[in-house]
């Protein structure tokens, strides 16, 4: 597995801007594309914001960005064994990774578990995984995961539901990293059901369901978010360089075109502190080139956004490296590791 870093130089820039140098978005996204990175984000080129036709599109909700919940991030990945393109590292390798030290809650090297070992044997994983077709990599961040008594029970927890809405016993390892400002659990299960058929999970579940089913078990030890702390976390995803609530709900608001109006007189401006973040929000993605300026308090946001955070989210955080999935395997940007 690489793990050298790949050394970039970028230049701030404007949407809009035709002089010599590129976006700071698009040369980031470039030197991620040269280490492996494939996303569908291209350079030079703006596509806008998905179709909303129809009257109150603006119309921000305040109970939708102040909702009690706890939120989890969950991403997934369906890692076949044998395919001929864009293949992964091998899974013996990714769990030596995922191993590695100084990313356990004491900065130590870390250690799969499982259903009822607190180390499992991830060598046995490996072996009985090596005739699957394929296996699931999953990511779950609760975002208040520092808060929380014992992730390692939050995950037996969430994969017993699992189990239930699946319909079948799944076999899998798991490991939880303290190596970032999020904490977050490293979730791999056999692409195989207890019937010995390939296990095969609606992209429904994969997303929305098993999102909000950690959600609910966070919520369920936590309590419900104090207003006060989602204020807070608000406030600090104006700055963020990464996809936000507040930049769903950016898009969410924006017409077929990508154009928004947040002007005061505008209907369905909507509440007053939420049009001063989505602002912020604003502001902060034209400077990182995402948006452009379309009049006062109006701007123009391209479709394109979720895709560049999600890799500024990688290159932006430094003193730590930062993995994109490769054809061969994972190679190192430069920044943020989960």
């Amino acid at each position: 597995m690489n793990s050298r870093d790949e050394d970039f130089n970028v230049r701030l820039g404007r949407v809009g801007d035709h002089g010599g140098g590129k976006s700071f978005v698009d040369q980031v996204l470039r030197a991620a594309k040269k280490a492996g990175y494939g996303g569908s984000y291209t350079a030079g080129r703006r596509r806008y914001g998905r179709s909303t036709f129809g009257r109150g599109r603006t119309a921000f909700g305040r109970s939708r960005l102040f909702a009690g919940h706890r939120r989890v991030v969950v991403k997934a990945r369906v890692v076949r064994h044998r395919a001929r393109a864009f293949r992964s590292a091998p899974l013996s390798a990714h769990i030596a990774y995922l191993g590695r030290d100084g990313v356990s809650r004491d900065g130590q090297k870390a250690h799969m578990f499982g259903a009822a070992e607190d180390r499992s044997y991830a060598a046995a994983f490996v072996r009985r995984s090596h005739d699957d077709r394929h296996h699931f990599r999953f990511i779950v961040a609760p975002e208040d995961a520092a808060e929380m008594t014992d992730l390692k029970a939050f995950t037996r927890d969430l994969v017993v539901q699992m189990e239930r809405d699946l319909g079948t016993r799944l076999d899998w390892v798991a490991v939880d990293h303290w190596n970032t400002d999020n904490p977050h659990i490293h979730l791999l299960v056999r692409g195989v059901a207890d019937d010995g058929s390939d296990l095969v999970i609606s992209r429904d579940y994969i997303s929305p369901g098993l999102r909000s089913r950690a959600e609910d078990l966070v919520s369920a030890e936590l309590g419900p978010k104090p207003e006060h702390e989602i204020r807070s976390a608000l406030e600090r995803e104006v700055e963020a360089e990464r996809w936000t609530r507040l930049d769903v709900a950016i898009r969410m608001a924006a017409d077929e075109t990508g154009f928004i109006d947040l002007r005061p007189d505008n209907p369905g401006a909507g509440d007053p502190e939420v049009r001063r973040l989505a602002i912020g929000r604003l502001q902060r993605l034209e400077r990182l080139g995402l948006a452009t300026v379309a009049g006062s308090a109006q701007w123009m946001v391209g479709l394109d956004a979720n895709a560049a955070c999600a890799t500024l989210a990688c290159v932006a955080i430094s003193s730590r490296s930062c993995t994109v999935p490769s054809p061969s395997g994972v190679r190192t940007v430069a920044s943020q590791t989960m």
